[in-house]
């Protein structure tokens, strides 16, 4: 790609790129056989990463460094869960990784009764409800689920959904979302928000080697998106603590792929002594990232203004589905979901040879937010550093989703080639999972090159405590 590209993508994310970042990707699409630009897109939010990692550093050390991004590395890093695996053992899929949980056989898209076509998502214990509006019982086939969708229209569907506060929605073509009351409401905001709310003094990054060395971050994220910002801040040397909870199941290949580079403990927030403990580790966290519905942690005494408050000086991170304003900015969502509000999905279908909406063939939404999640607290580091504050960082699945639309959809599909992804792979020994292999980072920095130096491990062998600095 060309520095003009580049900088073109990054203004179309309403974000800016200082002229003194050096930086190249190498290589352009056609990467994935997708209308959309997925490895250029890719490729650009890899090189914010790198840019804000390269920023911390020079607040460090009064050295930038340069940033490289290799384009076909940065498209595998859209699909960096096919990857991740015991070695020896074939590649998992997310379909696989749901499919214990029946959430696969109800994820799909379905034709509706009046030609729309419709969204479902099983979720984490959505999918009960879902086959309930459907007049099916939980051990319904998947052809027996379609053919429940063909008797209902699809927008009084998606309606049920939203009364019932569980996941799923029409497919949209891309100017239906901008013509949607949610769509217009995210539509001038930028990829990633960045805002100050509330005082504290300038604050120096800890002593360390690397951009984000003792900086330490508390995930309480899931599955992909979120779990990918706080493993992106681990691969510049952060010290992150994922929190689970006993009754919240983890899931093999997302604790193996998202897991790398983090510690792994477990808090109940329904138990008044453990939620005591969460604020404890809050009042000694430079980060905070949360993924959970728009005011489910508000009403537990986390909204971000409740943290800044116990922690003056915090980075916040909050990532969602639909944007956090508007009239979806509460519903549940996922990748699909995402795909399939925006116009995504219905723009792929158009490229298939049978015209029914497809998703992408990336989990294109999930990691890239999660990466522009961490530019967004890596870069409010930098300016708690400079000029003090808490900051709250948003970022969504339709944002992101929205801007590839805009990145365009002319991509050569016969020209696609993902190419040798075997360069970009590597293997470690961890004690949960036994040697594996995983997709390294999908950026180079001259001075500091990204890496992981904790292996996976399973929900709660850790304890809930911070690393000395």
């Amino acid at each position: 790609m060309e520095r003009s590209d580049i900088e073109h993508a990054v203004k179309l994310a309403g974000l800016e790129l200082s002229d003194e970042v050096d930086c190249h990707v190498v290589g352009q699409d056609p990467i994935l056989a997708s209308p959309h630009h997925l490895g250029n897109g890719a490729a650009v939010v890899r090189l914010l990463t790198g840019a804000a990692a390269s920023e911390l550093w020079r607040l460090r050390t009064g050295r930038r460094q340069q940033v490289v991004v290799d384009a076909r590395h940065a498209a595998a890093s859209l699909r960096s869960y096919v990857f991740a695996h015991p070695v020896g053992q074939p590649a998992q899929s997310l379909q696989d990784a749901r499919r214990a949980g029946g959430a696969a056989r109800v994820t799909r898209i379905a034709a509706a009764r009046d030609g729309r076509y419709v969204q479902l998502h099983g979720s984490f214990h959505d999918g009960p409800q879902v086959l309930q509006e459907l007049g099916l019982d939980e051990t319904a086939p998947p052809e027996q689920i379609d053919a429940a969708v063909a008797q209902r229209d699809a927008f009084e569907l998606e309606a049920a959904f939203i009364r019932r506060k569980v996941c799923g929605g029409v497919v949209r073509s891309r100017q239906e979302w901008a013509d949607h009351p949610q769509g217009r409401a995210i539509a001038s905001l930028p990829v990633v928000s960045i805002t100050k709310i509330g005082a504290a003094p300038p604050e120096p990054l800890p002593r360390g080697d690397r951009p984000t060395a003792g900086v330490r971050v508390l995930d309480l994220t899931r599955v992909l998106a979120g779990p990918t910002c706080a493993k992106t801040l681990a691969e510049h040397g952060a010290d992150v603590l994922h929190i689970g909870a006993p009754h919240l199941e983890g899931g093999g290949l997302f604790e193996m792929e998202t897991g790398i580079g983090k510690r792994q403990a477990v808090l109940d927030l329904n138990v008044p002594e453990q939620a005591d403990a969460v604020c404890d580790l809050i009042r000694s966290a430079d980060v905070f990232s949360q993924g959970y519905r728009l005011g489910t942690l508000a009403r537990r005494g986390f909204s971000p203004y409740q943290v800044a408050a116990q922690r003056p000086g915090i980075v916040y991170v909050s990532e969602n589905c639909y944007g956090h304003v508007g009239p979806w900015s509460e519903r549940p969502g996922w990748e699909q979901l995402g795909q399939a509000a925006t116009g995504m999905a219905y723009r792929e279908g158009l490229s298939a040879p049978d015209g029914v909406p497809r998703l992408a063939p990336a989990a294109v939404n999930d990691y890239s937010t999660g990466y522009l999640a961490a530019y967004g607290a890596m870069t409010a580091l930098a300016r708690r550093a400079t000029e003090g504050g808490s900051w709250h960082v948003q970022v969504s699945l339709s944002q992101t989703c929205m801007w590839y639309q805009r990145l365009g959809d002319d991509n050569d599909l016969d020209a696609a080639d993902p190419g040798n992804i075997e360069p970009f792979l590597a293997e470690m020994d961890t004690p949960d999972f036994g040697r594996i292999q995983y997709l390294r980072p999908a950026l180079h920095l001259s001075e500091t090159p990204p890496r992981w130096d904790l292996p996976p491990a399973r929900q709660g062998a850790h304890a809930p405590e911070w690393l000395p600095r």
